[in-house]
C-alpha cells in the first residue's frame, strides 16, 4: 500500500463485483452521464452520451453506421471506457466488449428529440446504430459518505494534520 494510505485511520480499498458492483457502476455512469469512449485504434477517444444502463450492467449507447467507432468496432470490439462525476469523485474506467445492433425496439426505447441534431431522421433514421457495451473488469475512485463529509474530513484533516480522506477504491467486476 502507498504512503498516503498508511497514514488513513480508515479502509479505503474495496472490490465490488455483483449487485454491489452494478449498483456503483449504474451511480458513477448517472452521475457521469458521458464518458470517453475508446476503441483499440490508436488515439481512437471520443465523448459519448450513455443513453441506458440495463439491469445486466450493459451499457447502451447511439452511433451511425458509417462513423469512425463503427467502423474500429467492426475491426475490433474491445473498448474501455473512461468516466469522470465530478472534479474530485466518482471515477470508472472499464473495459468492455461492443456489439453494433439495428433492432428498432431497442433504438426506440433509446430515444431522445435531442438526438435529431445528430440524427436528421429521427428515431427511424436509417443511419442510426445502438452499440451495446458489455463491462469486463474495471477500476472505481469515488468517496464513502458523500461529497460534503469528503469536504469536510479533507479539511479538518489539513488543520489537524492527519489523512482523513475519504475515498473508497477497487476493482469493479459486474
Amino acid at each position: 500500500m502507498d504512503s498516503i494510505n498508511k497514514n488513513q485511520p480508515e479502509d479505503n480499498y474495496k472490490d465490488l463485483d455483483g449487485g454491489a458492483a452494478l449498483e456503483k457502476l449504474k451511480d458513477l455512469v448517472d452521475s457521469a452521464q458521458t464518458c470517453f469512449f475508446c476503441t483499440r485504434q490508436e488515439g481512437s477517444a471520443r465523448p459519448m452520451s450513455v443513453r441506458q444502463v440495463d439491469e445486466q450492467g450493459n451499457l447502451w449507447f447511439l452511433s451511425a453506421d458509417d462513423s469512425h467507432k463503427n467502423q474500429e468496432i467492426a475491426a475490433d470490439p474491445a473498448v474501455k471506457l473512461y468516466f469522470q462525476g465530478s472534479s474530485n469523485s466518482e471515477f470508472l474506467v472499464l473495459d468492455g466488449v461492443a456489439t453494433i445492433t439495428r433492432d428498432k425496439a431497442k433504438i426506440k426505447e433509446l430515444w431522445n428529440f435531442i438526438l435529431k441534431t445528430w440524427f436528421t431522421g429521427g428515431e427511424d433514421d436509417p443511419r442510426i446504430t445502438a452499440i451495446k457495451i458489455t463491462p469486463g473488469q474495471g477500476y472505481y475512485w469515488d468517496n464513502k459518505h458523500g461529497k460534503a463529509v469528503a469536504g469536510v474530513k479533507m479539511l479538518v484533516g489539513a488543520v489537524i494534520g492527519k489523512t482523513l480522506d475519504d475515498s473508497i477504491e477497487g476493482n469493479i467486476a459486474v
